[in-house]
């Protein structure tokens, strides 16, 4: 175990280094190693099913078609070297109707020395379709576009909407277009390069793009193809007349810049970032960056593998912050909820993360902490792993309800970025308070060992049982044990299958599953993602009871 470096006298980061008390060797350390890595060889087989789009027919017959994939489109878009950090890789995982990853590739990357929002419609699927997840998803991509102040780029070959499902789709796409336009009045421009189909709906995506780049003989843009032309007007003409790069660009002037190939159309949209001169809203003060003490192979075997047995979350600090140094606050009280200043790659985060359940005391002190870090304009950091707030008479008369809404009116009204990982459980009020998906953080990642839910399947299950003991108590009528008892456990197995992770982010109740060991690097990111906004706290907070 390496010994923790003394801060230095000096140092503009004099905070302490955490000591770190994990035995690599013990039982319960192994087993939680183990676990994990079975799980992320289960959600590697499930992105390796995402990642190959419709299938080996569909793929080989785009690639026939001299056509480059959505993932090669985004690689050759970012700059040499540079990470990707993608969004809903798994949407769609498992769920009737989609496929997992949904018809779209999306996610923040680096193009000409910018941080842009990227997108690139999956044609291998569907002819790249919007189905009710592709809409949720580019729903949540166009959302971080906002949050972030960030430029948009999107690689569009797209069919349109998947028409059986227009009803999941039709009313709720339309604010798409208005989220574009919005952006572009926020002067977030979108550059928007097509590369095959954009057709209906789809043709208001260029048409309402800052920069359209069409590929010459491959982009067709219009609003209803020949067919449809032909059945509502009688009108008989061809796709390139209609709709084609060469004519948006010489005739309608949808089109600003018409690409030789495809190679060409991605040369200009790099190219067309590059002219933005883009500068970021903020930056924090410059500083040394230091690696942790501690290897992030760690995080692998301090991570329980039942999110019931408690692990302590300064031993995921002190793996992902520099240094590991991390000054923390008000140590001795609400010793539940651990919170402290700290650096990830330079940017500064106050950290709030879960070491139990959330009483009383750890609700007030989360509450002071995040109005400390509003006013210095420090990020946060949410580490969640918590089964929610203390309940019990004795919780009660003290007062666990307004003490916990301190909590949640802190979170609600913070403007600083916040960034959550979910390294454990999130169940009932504690996914709240923890800045749960429905709290807007910026970012929000989870492990493979995440459960999120009311409550475990186990209690719900046996509060439904007492209700219904207490319900045919009422009635004076015989309890049907073998009755009560199949409901139990099959409401029990499916509360328990919902809490998954996988489940969870299907749904996009998260931006993805993470491997422990890339948390440094995601949290980094992320960080760096929202600096392109303005980084502004508030000092205006709602009413606090007392």
């Amino acid at each position: 175990m390496p010994s923790p470096r003394a801060a230095r006298s000096g140092d503009r980061q004099p905070y302490p280094v955490l000591r770190s008390k994990v035995d690599r060797r013990s039982e319960q350390f192994q087993t939680n190693r183990e676990t994990a890595l079975k799980r992320l060889e289960h959600i590697e087989a499930a992105l390796a099913k995402a990642n190959a789009g419709g299938g080996e027919k569909y793929t080989q017959r785009h690639l026939d078609r001299g056509k480059l994939l959505p993932r090669q489109r985004v690689e050759l878009l970012l700059d040499r070297d540079s990470h990707f950090l993608e969004i809903g890789a798994l949407a769609g995982y498992d769920m009737k109707g989609e496929n997992p990853g949904t018809s779209v590739v999306g996610g923040v990357g680096r193009v000409s020395g910018v941080e842009c929002v990227i997108t690139a419609s999956e044609a291998t699927v569907k002819g790249g379709a919007v189905t009710p997840m592709s809409l949720e998803k580019t729903g949540r991509l166009a959302e971080i576009a906002h949050q972030n102040g960030l430029v948009s780029l999107m690689c569009i070959e797209s069919a349109g909407a998947d028409l059986p499902n227009q009803d999941k789709i039709f009313v709720r796409g339309g604010a798409g277009f208005k989220a574009l336009t919005n952006r572009s009045e926020q002067r977030m421009p979108s550059v928007c390069l097509v590369f095959g189909s954009s057709t209906a709906g789809g043709a208001y995506l260029p048409g309402m793009s800052d920069y359209v780049v069409m590929v010459k003989e491959q982009a067709q843009v219009y609003l209803a193809g020949p067919p449809l032309v032909k059945m509502a007007t009688g009108e008989e003409t061809g796709h390139e007349e209609l709709g084609g790069a060469q004519m948006h660009s010489a005739i309608s002037g949808v089109s600003d810049y018409l690409a030789e190939d495809e190679l060409d159309a991605i040369r200009l949209g790099r190219e067309i970032v590059a002219h933005l001169e883009w500068r970021k809203g903020a930056s924090p003060l410059p500083r040394p960056v230091e690696e942790p003490v501690y290897d992030a192979e760690d995080l692998l075997g301090i991570a329980s593998a039942d999110v019931r047995t408690p692990f302590d979350q300064h031993e995921v600090i002190a793996r992902i912050v520099d240094g590991s140094r991390f000054s923390e606050f008000k140590p001795l009280y609400g010793s539940t909820l651990i919170c402290g200043w700290a650096h990830v790659h330079g940017f500064p985060v106050g950290i709030l993360a879960n070491n139990g359940t959330l009483f009383s005391e750890s609700a007030n002190k989360g509450a002071q902490f995040i109005q400390l870090c509003n006013q210095a304009n420090v990020p946060l950091l949410f580490l969640q792993n918590t089964t929610g707030f203390m309940v019990g008479k004795k919780y009660e008369q003290e007062g666990i309800i307004k003490n916990g809404a301190k909590l949640i009116n802190a979170v609600s009204n913070s403007t600083v970025p916040a960034i959550t990982i979910m390294t454990g459980s999130s169940f009932g009020a504690g996914n709240y308070a923890m800045v749960g998906r429905s709290y807007e953080p910026r970012f929000l990642f989870t492990w493979p060992n995440h459960k999120i839910a009311v409550m475990g399947g186990k209690q719900l299950a046996g509060v439904l049982d007492i209700i219904q003991r207490q319900a045919a108590a009422k009635k004076g009528v015989e309890v049907d044990e073998q009755k009560l008892g199949v409901m139990k456990a099959m409401t029990e197995q499916a509360i328990d299958k919902q809490s998954e992770a996988l489940y969870a982010t299907a749904r996009l109740w998260d931006d993805g599953i993470i491997d422990p060991r890339d948390t440094r690097t995601v949290v980094a990111l992320s960080l760096s993602t929202a600096y392109n906004a303005p980084v502004e706290g508030t000092t205006s907070w709602g009413i606090f009871r007392h």
